[in-house]
């Protein structure tokens, strides 16, 4: 499996900051559940990837 790999899986995404200082990116499918933690600086990061990953994903659209 690959990320161009299609699967028909139904997931929830939740995003928030926790209690503890973290960004908490959590996600659910079916009976796992997927908490990920972490630190602001990492998730800066994480944010610029997806919006470089949108922006390549725009240009093939087009």
């Amino acid at each position: 499996m690959g990320i161009n790999t299609e699967r028909d899986i139904e997931a929830n995404l939740q995003i928030g900051p926790t209690d503890q200082g973290f960004v908490r990116i959590f996600i659910e499918a079916g009976d796992a559940e997927i908490p990920m933690d972490f630190d602001p600086d990492e998730a800066q990061e994480i944010a610029e990837e997806i919006l470089a990953a949108a922006a390549a994903a725009r240009k093939l659209s087009t």
